[in-house]
């Protein structure tokens, strides 16, 4: 991020902070013909060479679900990235990862903007069909939520140590919500549960709730909590249906969530297609990044019917950083949801895939132990992605693996996955 966008934040002066919630309450709805007038010419009209490097598919559907961090994919279409690249992408509003995943694996869909767990359960036979299946890039990082009820908060409820308090003076059913058995929400959720002491199986119960029917399920009180994806937390606080009780930036900084996802079949089969779709959300991933006002004109586009269908305000803030509790506090987070990050984001590391792999094994997703980097090695198309980004100077890490610390103070670094899966002391398997 460059010095000028920290300076928008407001992160090395915060009495910058009034004048960046001004900005967030600025601007109209933009048309597609004015955002296509932010994208130089030469991009706009750039056309494919003829020859062997020519997509093989000119045109193709992806899939995504009324997510904020579906923003890549549409940006694309609607900017004109793809067409740089000799591709159409026709974006395709799905209402549920079980119907991305269906229409991904019969062909229905090219690609899709997808849950990181679902791709890599489809190619273990866990949650769905078995299918080969492929992980072309990483879509974002960051900005997902915990969110809990108001009835929760209403006792004094506002985080994982109250939580876990609160279920042990007052036993009874607790129940908690997630968009899809071995996706990111469901890891995210239970690695949260399990780091206060509460074990997601056995102390509370966990239901699938389609991301955006996870507020109107708090509303009738379905819940107790849930776990999901921008801007839906958000908008269950402005509803007043729940409070913020964690981003999943605590639970891991700068942690994998949605991936450009495909079968290994239409990788084989359209290897430059592929190529071509990861270069136009390179671009727009980057476009997103680069500025404020670009995140504010995103927010304005995705915000529409079409995409995610809610208002400009409920997405802005959150990918802005600025995020609130429903309590009255509020505060700037600088591990909000990016998207490109000087290319930090989007190259997909073994070491993530490994990472959900452990978890299916933790929570008994997985009954036998997988061969952990040879599963990665199939799935994640790291040679594919490296040639895209070479051709737009994305910068490139020297390692496919990658270090972390998550909110238990526990590290992975993708070297012993069978060792840390084992060490839990909370887990099914």
């Amino acid at each position: 991020m460059s010095d000028e966008t920290k300076r928008e934040m407001g992160k090395s002066d915060p009495a910058q902070g009034s004048g960046r919630r001004n900005f967030l309450r600025q601007g109209g709805a933009l048309t597609g013909a004015a955002l296509m007038s932010l994208v130089p010419a030469g991009v706009r009209n750039a056309a494919w060479a003829a020859g062997s490097d020519a997509p093989e598919k000119p045109e193709v559907k992806i899939g995504f679900i009324p997510l904020t961090d579906c923003a890549s994919v549409v940006m694309a279409s609607v900017l004109g990235f793809d067409k740089k690249y000799g591709i159409k992408i026709t974006p395709s509003k799905e209402a549920s990862w079980a119907s991305i995943r269906d229409k991904v694996v019969n062909g229905e869909l090219d690609a899709a903007h997808v849950l990181y767990g679902l791709i890599y359960g489809v190619h273990l036979g866990i949650g769905g069909t078995r299918k080969d299946m492929a992980v072309l890039m990483t879509i974002n990082n960051n900005g997902q939520g915990i969110s809990l009820s108001r009835k929760l908060a209403d006792k004094g409820v506002t985080d994982g140590e109250k939580l876990a308090k609160i279920m042990k003076a007052e036993p009874r059913e607790y129940v908690f919500a997630q968009t899809f058995p071995t996706g990111t929400h469901a890891m995210w959720l239970y690695y949260w549960l399990a780091a206060y002491g509460i074990n997601p199986f056995k102390d509370a119960k966990t239901v699938v709730v389609p991301p955006p029917q996870m507020v109107a399920n708090m509303r009738v009180g379905n819940m107790d909590g849930f776990c999901v994806g921008e801007p839906w937390n958000h908008r269950g606080i402005v509803d007043g249906v729940s409070i913020h009780a964690a981003s999943s930036q605590d639970v891991w900084k700068d942690h994998p969530e949605k991936v450009l996802g495909t079968t290994a079949e239409f990788v084989k089969k359209h290897p430059n297609t592929a190529r071509a779709m990861i270069m136009a959300m390179l671009e727009a991933s980057r476009w997103i990044d680069a500025s404020l006002s670009n995140r504010r004109k995103m927010a304005e586009t995705i915000a529409d019917k079409a995409y995610v269908n809610t208002s400009v305000d409920v997405i802005v803030e959150r990918i802005l950083g600025r995020y609130q509790n429903g309590l009255g506090r509020t505060w700037d987070d600088p591990n909000y949801m990016k998207f490109y990050n000087d290319g930090a984001v989007n190259f997909p590391y073994y070491s993530d895939g490994m990472w959900f792999l452990t978890q299916h094994r933790r929570w008994g997703l997985l009954r036998e132990e997988p061969d952990y980097l040879g599963v990665a090695k199939q799935v994640n198309q790291v040679a594919l992605y490296k040639e895209a980004a070479a051709q737009l100077k994305v910068p490139l890490p020297r390692e496919p693996m990658r270090v972390s610390k998550l909110i238990d103070g526990v590290v992975w670094d993708g070297k012993s996955p069978k060792a840390y899966a084992a060490a839990f002391k909370i887990k099914v398997a």
